[in-house]
């Protein structure tokens, strides 16, 4: 009994956290406000058929208020696919006539104080054609993935597969419900408090801000991997990371490529930023002296300094986040006697 009401209590936050969320994607005018509308409308569909299921456990619900609820499954389909095409930014634009994927919501809207919903054969097929509507459009959302795979950036494609994986799981649930397997009845809606979870992570993190960031660039996946190799290739010929004033300014002009290019490069690629990825041939620079024998002696500072760094605290700082010890911990550790 109470494993039962930590679970309800942790479906009901979700649901909450939910509906938080997409009153604020509703409100947001940072970003593309297309994207987030549509991420807001998924988030109301959803919370739509939680909340269905968890008045549901609490008490018996009407036919009508049973319908209602089970309506949000045929938002949350169209607007997955939506999202993903505008994600990515597709050759196929978007009109008013794709709208009208939208017509099985207003019908099953306008119809549902005479929609059965009563546990006989016709609520069965009913059921069944909801739980048919969102299949087609997650395979709709996965073949848009797939099919960007060769131009979408690295956190683009995350970002919508993550959001494809959590409505998956909540489909699978939902169908073996429709197939009349043994599930607990409330587990679907714990998984969608995770994904939510999961959203608010990384909102609070920018991950999802950082998606608009080279929204406007043409510089695509498979060209975006070669100008990452180039520059790694002359950071490490040119030990260009042991200048400490090294900026993206000086790559750009050795590359002749603009510098807004080489930190996207950098930032898809690498998943840092540029500041980091030249402190990360600094640390393993500084790895290797202290590590090496000949260079026992030698004082932190100047390890510092012969890597790259321009102060020595900058060094520690940047040294402990990248290996979770200090400078001289590492060299007791490593030392090659």
């Amino acid at each position: 009994m109470l494993t039962d009401n930590i679970v309800l209590v942790l479906a009901f936050f979700g649901l909450f956290q939910g509906i938080l969320l997409s009153i604020y994607l509703f409100t947001l005018k940072k970003g593309n406000r297309k994207l987030n509308v549509y991420l807001a409308l998924i988030l109301v569909g959803l919370s739509l058929r939680i909340g269905k299921s968890i008045l549901g456990y609490y008490t018996p619900l009407e036919a009508w208020q049973k319908n209602i609820g089970i309506s949000g499954i045929f938002i949350v389909g169209p607007f997955l696919w939506f999202y993903g095409m505008t994600l990515f930014q597709t050759q196929r634009t978007l009109s008013l006539r794709d709208y009208l994927h939208l017509v099985p919501f207003a019908l099953f809207v306008l119809l549902f104080a005479v929609i059965p919903s009563n546990g006989k054969f016709e609520t069965f097929w009913n059921y069944g054609l909801v739980v048919f509507h969102l299949a087609v459009y997650l395979v709709l959302s996965w073949l848009t993935l797939n099919g960007n795979k060769a131009d979408g950036t690295t956190k683009k494609l995350n970002w919508y597969r993550n959001i494809l994986i959590g409505v998956s799981l909540i489909w699978v649930y939902y169908l073996g419900n429709f197939l009349n397997l043994k599930l607990h009845y409330i587990w679907g809606p714990v998984f969608y408090a995770f994904l939510i979870y999961g959203f608010s992570y990384l909102f609070l993190n920018r991950d999802y801000f950082d998606l608009e960031k080279y929204g406007s660039s043409t510089l695509d996946r498979k060209n975006s991997l070669a100008l990452f190799k180039k520059v790694q290739r002359l950071v490490n010929d040119e030990s260009l990371f042991l200048e400490p004033s090294i900026s993206l300014k000086n790559i750009s002009e050795k590359l002749s490529v603009s510098s807004r290019e080489i930190s996207q490069a950098i930032n898809e690629n690498g998943q840092q930023n540029f500041h980091e990825f030249m402190n990360g041939h600094r640390i393993s620079k500084a790895k290797n002296l202290l590590s090496d024998s000949e260079h026992e002696d030698k004082k932190i500072a100047a390890i510092a300094y012969d890597s790259g760094f321009n102060t020595v605290t900058a060094f520690n700082v940047a040294f402990k986040k990248n290996t979770g010890t200090t400078p001289s911990n590492y060299r007791k550790q490593h030392l090659i006697i």
